[in-house]
């Protein structure tokens, strides 16, 4: 419980700490293994490490913590096994319900401490928790039984549009193949700021918002009428929060700062009602139809994890090449592959829908950060930037049913289930 977690740090204030070694002695070598059973197919391996706010039971309060295999590590009662990577207060830092503080340390100490409990966690490495039999009864708990929490208090959140394929097809079926690009695309990350208070943790249900709809679809004069959408969307996206301490107003984050401002990404789902939206966007762009929920994943995957992955965009080169505050000389994405899967209320199982590539951004994250601050917008720790719909150029890597349902007009399979979807229908989990 709580109390025993804190009333422990005095017990193992004294436990052995081994200097763990630097940059990355082994952080995301695949020949490293845990003393902790880890399932093959797991996605909270030794190499990943990732970050989250978690509760032991329902009600307890939150803390923070990081996933491996099928546990998660409680840092708040491990806090003084990482007392003396400098540059933070690991046991206020990671008693607090949210990773703002954390996040807010500069990159650094981000990497110590993810080197630091890969080391506790390795065979080979330090002994202190391995050995401690009490401490890890009350660091480590099973994953399926916490309750997850958004990672950050989240103080502002800005979608982009940052996938070359997915606007080239929305601007084809919205415009005409000719002109599917607005002029600005390929000049500048294109984003609208969402609304914060909205986004929620993965596994919360979504309610189908009401708003005007335009009442004829071929006739605008006819006006609209107040229903509940009809063209519930997904959106497949990665978010990432922003790091570091705030910046001051006026002053940009220029290339050369960017990656050490990305603290870690997180799936991005920015869920859309499309009829709403396409009768409310000009001119400035979606408001209602994008305000009431954006879904994140709880578990926050740092740049250092994802490292080994990184690869080239799909576009490979930017032409025309960008304004010179936004020429990035390590252009690149990384190999990460995306999946859509629904389960409606009358299917045994999900079925896969979709599937797509991190690898499909234009506009990379440093991209979208450096070009969000260059008027001077402070940017702070916990900011929340959404890639936006990414999509492939293949068949079946649509990220969004407006892509992949033509708007509307034809149906989607899900998968061999003999069900399929135009849109989202009330009951599906996405």
């Amino acid at each position: 419980d709580y109390q025993r977690i804190h009333a422990n740090r005095v017990a193992v204030r004294m436990a052995d700490k081994q200097p763990v070694q630097s940059s990355e002695f082994l952080s995301n070598s695949v020949d490293t293994s845990s003393w902790i059973e880890i399932p093959e197919d797991s996605d909270f391996s030794l190499q990943n490490i990732p970050f989250g706010v978690f509760s032991p039971i329902l009600g307890a309060p939150a803390r923070c913590g990081v996933a491996i295999g099928d546990h998660v590590l409680d840092l708040s009662a491990i806090a003084c096994l990482l007392s003396d990577i400098p540059g933070f207060d690991s046991y206020s830092t990671f008693s607090q319900p949210t990773l703002n503080d954390f996040m807010s340390c500069p990159r650094p100490v981000w990497t110590a401490t993810r080197n630091r409990l890969i080391d506790l966690l390795r065979n080979g490495g330090s002994d202190s928790l391995r050995s401690n039999a009490e401490l890890r009864k009350i660091a480590l708990h099973d994953r399926r039984s916490v309750q997850m929490h958004l990672p950050a208090a989240i103080g502002d959140y800005t979608d982009f549009y940052s996938s070359r394929e997915h606007a080239t097809r929305v601007g084809s079926l919205l415009r005409d193949p000719a002109n599917a690009l607005n002029p600005n695309w390929l000049h500048l990350p294109v984003a609208y700021h969402g609304r914060a208070s909205s986004v929620v943790v993965s596994g919360q249900p979504v309610r189908r918002p009401r708003g005007q709809l335009q009442k004829d679809r071929a006739d605008p004069q006819q006006g609209s009428i107040f229903a509940p959408t009809r063209s519930l969307d997904y959106e497949v996206e990665i978010g990432f929060f922003v790091g570091g301490p705030p910046t001051p107003l006026g002053t940009p984050i220029t290339m050369d700062e960017a990656e050490d401002r990305i603290f870690g990404m997180v799936l991005l789902n920015d869920w859309s009602a499309r009829d709403i939206q396409a009768w409310e966007y000009v001119p400035l762009g979606p408001f209602g139809a994008k305000n009431f929920a954006t879904t994140i994943s709880p578990w926050v995957v740092t740049l250092d994890a994802l490292a080994p992955f990184r690869c080239p965009t799909s576009a490979g080169t930017q032409a025309p090449v960008p304004l010179e505050y936004l020429r990035d000389p390590g252009y690149s994405s990384y190999d990460v592959r995306l999946e859509v899967w629904i389960q409606g209320r009358d299917m045994g199982a999900a079925e896969r829908v979709a599937a797509s590539s991190l690898a499909s951004l234009y506009w990379t994250f440093k991209q979208q950060l450096v070009h969000h601050s260059i008027t001077g917008c402070s940017m702070r720790p916990g900011d929340l930037l959404g890639t936006g719909t990414i999509s492939g150029a293949d068949p079946g890597s649509e990220g969004c049913l407006l892509e992949s349902s033509r708007r509307g007009t034809v149906d989607v399979p899900l998968g061999g289930s003999g069900k399929a979807r135009r849109f989202l229908e009330d009951g599906d989990a996405v």
